[in-house]
Formats: C-alpha cells, structure tokens, sequence
C-alpha cells in the first residue's frame, strides 16, 4: 500500500486521481488529507479540490516524468541501489568546492555524463562537487532556479534514480555532494501549490511573491522547506546544501527558519553518523549566518563570501561598475583577506547606505566562507556571460586563482574555470508558455539596456542556442595554453593539500603586504608567502625565500624577488639559504 497524503487546508473535499481513478482522501489534523491506496512505482496520480477538474501534481511529488504541468508518479529509491556504506563524510574545513550545471558540464547534459568527468575533478584535487539546482522545473534547461516542484529531480537530467548513481559514483571517488537548493522563491510557470494553501504571502522579492514563513498556515509551510532539505541529506545522502540567496527568506519569528533548519540537520548528521554542511548564500554580510547558535547565531556551517570575490576580481581585472565600485584598491583586498567581509559596518555606495557588520574572528573560522574567482552568478549575470578568460590574460587567471587558493577561506572553483574555458556561461530558459519566455527575454534585455547595452547584443535565453553556446568545450583541454593553466590548478591544490599553512583558518594569522603603485601584493601563511605583481611591468617585491611554485620563473635577489608581469610565486622562507 501506498500513502497519499497532501496539505490542502481550505478545500472541503479533496481527492486523488491515480492512474485516472479518482479515489477519494480522508480529512486528518492541520488541514492535510490521507488514504492509503495499492500503487506501485511509477503509478500516475494528482489531486482534485472541490468542484475543480484539474489534476494538480503533488506538492511533495517524488518524480514528474511528464513535466510540473502534469501528474506525479510514485516513486520510492531502490535502498539496494546504494553502494556508498563506507562512506564517512567530508567536513567543511579543509574542503575544495567545484560548482557545476548538470546539464551544461557534459555535452550530454546528464548525472550519467557528468560521471564519466569525476575523474578529472579528483586529479584536479576537488573535494565537493557543488551541482546547481536539479529540482523540477518547466521546460526542458534552466539554471534551475526557477524550480516549482522542489521534491522532484528533473528528469531530463536522470531523475531521482541519476542522482542516486551521481551520488554513489562521487562517494566512491572520494568526493562529496553539495546541492543547490532554493527555498526563497517559486518559478513563474507550474506553480500550483498557492491552489493548495497559504505557501505565500503578499510580500515580495527580487523573484515575486515571498514564502509564507510566519503568517496563518505558516508552520506546514515551514514545514514543506525543512522536510525538502532533510529529503536531500537523508534519501539521497547528499552531504551538504547551499541554500540560495537566504536574504529573501522574510522570517520574524522568534526561531529564524535557518536556526530551526540547523538544529535539525544537527540531529540528522548525528544519526547518519557522518557530517552534514548547510552553506547560506547571502548579500548581508551578517555574521549571525555562520555564528553557532550556542553563541546567538544560526549555527550554519558556512557562507558563499562575495567580497572576496569583488576584491580580487577589481584588483586584477580593473572592473569597477556596478556593485564593484567600492572595489579595487590593494587596502579593500588586504581587509577582506584579513578580515572576511570588506563592507563591515561601512559605507557602501552602490547601496548608497551603511552595509554589514564584522565577523568576530576569535569565533568564526576563515573556513566558513566560500572563496572564488568566478561562480554561476558572476558570469552567468554578466550581459554576454562571458568568463574572466575572455578579457584577461592567462597570467591574470592565475594571479587569481593563487589568490583565492592560498586565502584562509574554503576555495571554490566553477567549471571550466580551471583551464580558462573559452565558452561563456550565459542565461538561459525554456518556458513552455509562450507569455512567460518572452516576458523573461524582454527583461533580460530591457535590463541591459539600462546600461548601455543593444538589445540585439544580449543574448535571448529563450533560444536554444544560448543554451547550447553555455556547455563545456572539453576539448579545448588539447590547446597547450589551455593545459599549463590546468597544470596550475592542479599544483596550488597539491600545495594546498600539502602545507597546513594554506588550510589554516585562523584569520589573524594571516598577515598582507602591499604596494597600491607598483601593484603588488604579498600574502604570508607562516613560513609561506605568495607574492603576486597585479602591473603590466616587473616589480621587486621585498621578500625572498625558497621558491615552489611560480606562473613564470621570479628572481632572487639578496633583498628582494623580481616578479615578471601578471605572474605569481610562492616563496618558503623556512627552506631558503
């Protein structure tokens, strides 16, 4: 028998449609109804309320085979499937994150695809693959944050049973799992659940209507975010979350949701027995994130860290639009580095208001945050989605890359990034309404606009080939260019594997040094230092050591190191003469 069970607290009756008999579902308490029917794995059904004809998908629904505009199915992952019972976990600190999209990272576009490349993401020196949202959603390629069945794996990317195998082949390689997941929000096609009941309210975000988190009906609808995460960490024993731009959760209840949402991803990871990571993205920079909730905070195990990311982008790329502007100097790279957050209780101009507040650094580890050159919203929301290779020099990309792989913060890469790729990584939809995908065009390119854009310039993501435009070129890996900077990928993360220095993630123990005219920059982890030259010229750096690892060859001097132009080198003073 099979349990059918739905939260429809306004309806008077409500029935179930399975495989076109419609049955009918029992009242219980707090407005759900229930009946138990004989149904089998891949049984279609859905659910009638009152007089109204359509058959409405499950809420919770475990698999929509048909697309979110048609009937469910039942499905229940086979327990034998799992081959991962030696798997032990993978903690936060020491971690190195790779984002990807299923169905850009392979030609292909599926779990099966993409493990076939685990290989290469392990010789990379990858410990978590970080995969963007995989949640049901309308049409057929999306970034994924526009999921309105958040229980349902898409199925053009395997379906829950291709996530069960991406999950056994990365635990078998030594690699955990972080999921992208999105609670802030519902896409604007196949939405049924306000049909439902109460799940949203009249405020809005930068997405449209706001989750009901503290209004009449709120606690089940709390409850459908919870029992979603803990779905993820418990049937498809992902190891960790990242939770999409909390920021939008409005939630003034006395127990924030994130805070309840800790405490029971806690309590999981002591059944399971291996840990279990919940890593907010979040444009507050607000410490209470990632303060342990002993300590008055929230107690989530890290953040996504965009300051970083502004600091060191401007630094080497000379970008200062937008919400770059506060950006740029050595003196903003230096605090963030040392510090974490770089708008701490300061002002910032692009939101033309005081932002922030700092990090209690005796209390939160450097590894908390998520360090990166370049992740899906950084290129994927520029107007070309191109990629810092499109506009700076290898020697650029490795200055960068250096400097986020010997940061104290947990580093992350996104795909391709790795050796350069050339192929951008643009926006892109395929909203089966006709209304919807233009509206989404139109306002893509009507945003652009407002900066100086030609319409015909930004690229329509209701086309196709913007889509296909996005997906890895893997054979750009035979362009020897394209290969040294792979080989030095692979080198920072061995000497990062190697040395205890760059995993430290004691923030006061890093300590900078820089020169904003000449453009150089030296950050020292104990005996190690990396001496970066931002300048289009030589600069002699005043540090010397022993040298392990450089883009192009510096030279020692008895006082100083000569770094060549866009290059880096790390010195060891401890091995030195």
């Amino acid at each position: 028998m099979t349990l059918f069970e739905v939260w429809a607290p306004y309806a008077e009756t409500v029935r179930l449609d399975l495989d076109g008999v419609v049955l009918p579902l029992t009242r219980a308490t707090n407005g759900r109804w229930r009946a138990e029917y004989p149904a089998g794995n891949g049984a279609r059904y859905g659910f009638l309320l009152d007089d109204d004809p359509t058959v409405l998908p499950d809420p919770r629904s475990p698999r929509q085979p048909d697309g979110v505009h048609a009937r469910s199915a039942v499905h229940t992952l086979d327990p034998a499937g799992w081959t991962d019972q030696d798997w032990t976990g993978r903690p936060l600190a020491g971690s190195v994150f790779y984002e990807l999209h299923i169905g850009t990272f392979t030609p292909e576009g599926t779990f099966d695809a993409a493990i076939e490349r685990l290989g290469h993401l392990v010789d990379l020196g990858v410990t978590v693959v970080e995969v963007m949202p995989v949640n049901a959603f309308d049409g057929t390629h999306n970034w994924g944050y526009d999921g309105v069945l958040w229980y349902a794996v898409h199925e053009s990317y395997g379906g829950p049973d291709g996530l069960q195998r991406f999950v056994n082949a990365c635990h078998a390689r030594g690699l955990a799992v972080c999921l992208d997941v999105v609670h802030n929000h519902l896409g604007p096609s196949g939405n049924y659940l306000p049909r439902f009941g109460p799940y949203l309210t009249e405020g809005r975000n930068t997405w449209g209507q706001s989750l009901n988190l503290d209004g009449p009906g709120s606690d089940q609808v709390r409850r459908h975010i919870l029992d979603n995460a803990l779905r993820w960490l418990r049937e498809f024993h992902v190891d960790a979350l990242r939770l999409d731009a909390v920021h939008a959760l409005v939630d003034r209840t006395a127990t924030h949701l994130l805070a309840e949402l800790s405490a029971e991803t806690e309590r999981l990871a002591a059944h399971v027995r291996r840990p279990l990571t919940l890593i907010a993205e979040s444009d507050l920079n607000d410490p209470r994130l990632i303060t342990p909730r002993a300590a008055g905070g929230y107690g989530l195990t890290g953040q996504w860290n965009d300051d970083l990311h502004h600091a060191v982008h401007t630094a080497v790329s000379g970008e200062r639009q937008g919400y770059y502007t506060d950006f740029g100097s050595l003196a903003c790279l230096a605090r963030t580095l040392t510090h974490g957050f770089f708008h701490a209780g300061t002002y910032s101009s692009f939101r033309g208001r005081r932002h922030g507040t700092p990090l209690d650094r005796s209390v939160v580890p450097g590894s908390a945050l998520l360090a990166y050159t370049c992740t899906h919203d950084q290129v994927g929301n520029r107007a070309l989605g191109d990629r810092p290779s499109a506009y700076l020099t290898d020697g650029q990309l490795a200055v960068k890359a250096a400097l986020v792989l010997c940061s104290p913060f947990t580093p992350m890469l996104f795909m391709g990034e790795e050796w350069g790729a050339r192929t951008p990584f643009q926006f892109f939809t395929s909203h089966t309404d006709p209304v919807i995908g233009a509206a989404t065009a139109s306002g893509r390119k009507a945003e652009f606009a407002e900066h100086g854009w030609s319409t015909d310039e930004v690229p329509d993501p209701q086309d196709p080939a913007t889509f296909l435009r996005s997906k890895l070129d893997w054979a750009e890996l035979a362009d020897p260019a394209r290969a040294r900077l792979l080989d030095c990928y692979r080198a920072l993360l061995a000497l990062r594997r190697a040395r205890p220095e760059l995993t430290d993630p004691a923030l006061p123990d890093v300590r900078v040094a820089y020169d904003e005219r000449e453009r150089w920059i030296v950050v020292h982890r104990g005996r190690l230092h990396l001496l970066c030259n931002l300048s289009e010229d030589p600069v002699r750096i005043p540090v010397t050591g022993y040298s392990l690892l450089s883009w192009e060859p510096a030279t020692e001097g008895p006082t100083a190191t000569t770094v060549p132009a866009h290059s880096f080198t790390i010195l060891d003073d401890g091995l030195h003469g």
